[in-house]
């Protein structure tokens, strides 16, 4: 079936009805799932997990490229739908949860141990909880190689932005220290059903070999992003001030001056290394 036909039987079993709260649209155009196919370099001895199947119209493309889908819905008004059309597929496998809340580490292990040699993540991401899915993949440290998500082209902008730039904040620095993040092309509204009323991208996550800066202590090295950002407009001498263990901005003015920082720019010029630097030295005076 073509995306299109897929949408109108799932429209004519009257069993489902798009839901707002859900982000749920929908794509039909074929060529945008081969190009998403190419982009996520897709073979035989991969195991994919796909977030949000929908209509299944990104999962057969994925059934057809990858050796083993796990599927992850959590409208169950899609699940008889997804099993009638998907399920004669032998490696096929399809959870009805919330996939902030489902052990994805469980059938990661097991497809590892059955010999698949890379773990992707594919998805056409809800846009109002892009950021909490992307984040929880990633501090997880689950072993995945590559993410090929769907999303807001804004949000694929701030994940692919440089040091510096509008787009540059506290979700690059997350992403991008652990993944080369690309945004790989842009998606026009009107292959959705129903519209949505954003633009969209695709992006690639290319889970970092070596990270791109020693941090021993990861929760210190995020805390400062987050202080950084938290404000935009504030130097960093006066966002810094927000950190739990500082008492007048001597002590921050000390530790912006021993790593090598002048606290008068913004956290939006430093870079992932920058902000290793600053971690390293934060608690040694």
């Amino acid at each position: 079936m073509t995306p299109m036909e897929k949408i109108r039987r799932l429209q004519q079993s009257g069993n489902f009805q798009f839901t707002k709260s859900l982000g749920q649209n929908f794509l039909t155009d074929e060529n945008i799932l081969r190009k998403m196919a190419v982009a996520a370099g897709l073979t035989k001895a991969d195991a994919v997990i796909e977030i949000g199947p929908g209509a299944g119209i990104v999962t057969e493309m994925l059934l057809q490229e990858a050796g083993s889908v796990l599927a992850v819905e959590i409208d169950k008004a899609l699940i008889p739908f997804l099993q009638e059309t998907l399920d004669h597929y032998p490696h096929f496998t399809l959870w009805h949860q919330d996939v902030l809340k489902a052990d994805l580490a469980g059938w990661i292990n097991a497809q590892l141990q059955a010999g698949f040699e890379s773990i992707k993540v594919v998805g056409n991401l809800p846009y109002y909880v892009t950021t909490p899915i992307i984040m929880k993949l990633l501090e997880e440290q689950l072993p995945i190689d590559l993410m090929l998500f769907m999303i807001q082209k804004e949000v694929a902008q701030r994940l692919a932005a440089q040091p510096g730039t509008k787009d540059y904040g506290a979700l690059t620095v997350g992403a991008q220290f652990y993944c080369k993040a690309e945004k790989v092309f842009d998606v026009s509204a009107q292959v959705f059903i129903p519209r949505p009323k954003v633009a969209s991208a695709v992006v690639r996550l290319t889970r970092h070999q070596t990270p791109p800066a020693e941090v021993p202590d990861p929760a210190l090295f995020f805390q400062l992003v987050r202080a950084a950002f938290g404000q935009r407009r504030k130097t960093l001498l006066n966002a810094l001030g927000t950190m739990p263990d500082i008492e007048d901005k001597d002590q921050v003015s000390r530790r912006l001056e021993a790593a090598g920082i002048d606290g008068q720019r913004r956290g939006e010029t430093l870079s992932i290394a920058e902000f290793a630097r600053l971690a390293s030295h934060w608690r040694q005076l």
